[in-house]
């Protein structure tokens, strides 16, 4: 496509913006970090020392395994207090009668009239009952 006057004047305005912004945001830098000329000349980077604190990797493992260690155990009392849900196989429900969480409630009608399904289905014995004898010697 070919260049519009349009397009070149955006271009251009962006230009000049982003050298007028880029001036500000630089002064902003220096300032918060205290090297501005124009400020005051004894200005300490003990502030910035509060805010932005060095630690090593070994103290980070040290607090992160400590931190490990106390949600486990808080984890462990929550577990006790509230009891585990103790879930049928067969019927997937539990103790309340309630399906699982994670099962849609598609999934449920469908599993429900599987189960309705097997209760009313004949059984092998039945079906052997069911079963005439043959003749054998007739013809």
């Amino acid at each position: 496509m070919a260049k519009s006057l349009r397009s070149k004047w955006r271009r251009k305005c962006r230009a000049v913006k982003r050298v007028r912004y880029g001036e500000k945001e630089l002064a902003r830098l220096k300032k918060t970090l205290g090297i501005d000329e124009n400020a005051h000349a004894d200005a300490e980077m003990s502030e910035i020392q509060e805010i932005a604190t060095v630690t090593d990797a070994k103290e980070i493992k040290e607090k992160a395994a400590a931190k490990g260690k106390e949600e486990t155990e808080t984890a462990q009392d929550t577990m006790e207090v509230e009891g585990a849900r103790v879930f049928n196989k067969r019927t997937m429900r539990d103790q309340h009668g309630n399906y699982p969480v994670w099962m849609s409630r598609r999934k449920i009608t469908k599993h429900k009239h599987a189960r309705t399904k097997g209760k009313n289905a004949p059984t092998k014995q039945t079906k052997k009952k069911a079963k005439k004898p043959r003749n054998k010697g007739k013809k």
